[in-house]
């Protein structure tokens, strides 16, 4: 039995005293994997020891760790993408450097990918091991969020340990900070039931400091609504302005409507009414959206007409050696994006 050849991608900054035990797990990890396998780790100009450690590993660890140098640091999605650009197997799976993810999940994830005809698994810490107030309740607050807007349903978006098939992931690219949005970009390539989740072990961090806060939750709620825009009105933006432009025309003539009815038929005075102004401005403003709604049509034309970007994806099925109606090898509790209530979250495969 063959699995298809994998990339593990790990982004690090400032984890000096996590790089050794990390190496150990994931060869500890991957040693029965059937496949060709390899690791790549992104060191995101750390300022710390981190990099010296790296370059210790993987010369005791073997080729198949490889140790990618970012000239400073550009954050965990640019350095995420690092690594993905860099992978060149049929699978890739990402984690975070701190040791919270368990490396140790990473096969059965794999095999589950493939038993369920995935195009990404994202694992889901159900017992999430960090601070109640300053990480879980913004985390859950923004997977809620981030479910009814995208309509992507996952329990958490957060959880950087996933896996992919990488001819869907390479489709997309992640910039700023939208790596905690990538089932909503993959979903942009592929329909949402080719994306489910699952549940994976979650480990308190034991060395380094965690880079992230509460105020991550506002960042959260602006890169939304860019994510939005994208996954709905990509190819259409101008049915996004010019929806709003005719409703808020609409609004605005209804009040003038209202206004002379006043003045012709009352025979009331409405030059000094604020409504007036309000109304006015309404039509002046869904011109102005309509307009904008023209000319972002014209610019996503330019766009797909001067790129090698397709309005379409067509599926390449994955060859493997795996017996795909086998779920014996499965044995973790199985969770799809379907269904999350608590009766069917969990199912042994």
């Amino acid at each position: 039995m063959t699995l298809p050849s994998l990339t593990i991608v790990v982004p690090m900054y400032n984890e000096e005293g996590n790089v050794a035990p990390l190496f150990k797990a994931i060869d500890e990890a991957l040693t029965d994997y059937s496949g060709i396998w390899k690791a790549i780790i992104v060191n995101d100009g750390s300022s710390d020891a981190t990099a010296a450690n790296l370059d210790k590993c993987v010369e005791e660890y073997g080729s198949q760790f490889i140790h990618i140098e970012l000239q400073r640091n550009f954050g965990q999605t640019a350095a995420m993408q690092a690594g993905i650009d860099a992978a060149d197997t049929d699978l890739i799976a990402t984690m975070d450097g701190d040791l919270q993810n368990d490396p140790a999940d990473i096969p059965r994830l794999v095999k589950e990918l493939l038993t369920r005809d995935l195009d990404l698994l994202q694992g889901w810490r159900k017992n999430r091991q960090d601070h109640l107030v300053s990480r879980k309740v913004p985390s859950r607050f923004a997977n809620k969020l981030i479910q009814r807007v995208s309509g992507v349903k996952l329990d958490d978006y957060g959880c950087s340990l996933k896996v992919y098939r990488a001819d869907v992931l390479k489709q997309i690219r992640i910039y700023g900070e939208m790596h905690r949005f990538i089932p909503i970009w993959i979903a942009t390539v592929s329909p949402a039931h080719r994306i489910g989740q699952t549940v994976v072990n979650h480990h308190a961090r034991t060395s380094g400091e965690s880079k992230y806060g509460i105020s991550r939750t506002f960042r959260v709620l602006i890169d939304l609504l860019s994510v939005f825009f994208f996954l709905k009105f990509r190819a259409r933006p101008g049915h996004f302005f010019g929806s709003i432009g005719l409703w808020v025309g609409m609004i605005g003539m209804l009040l003038l409507t209202y206004l002379g009815v006043l003045k012709y038929i009352l025979g009331e005075d409405i030059g000094n009414r604020p409504l007036l102004l309000v109304a006015s401005l309404l039509l002046i403003a869904s011109l102005q959206f309509l307009t904008t709604g023209v000319l972002s049509e014209i610019l996503s034309r330019i766009f797909f007409q001067t790129t090698n970007v397709q309005s379409y994806k067509i599926r390449h099925p994955l060859k493997c050696d795996f017996p795909l109606d086998d779920e014996s090898d499965i044995a973790e509790t199985v969770t799809t994006a379907k269904d999350n209530s608590d009766d069917n979250a969990e199912q042994q495969a």
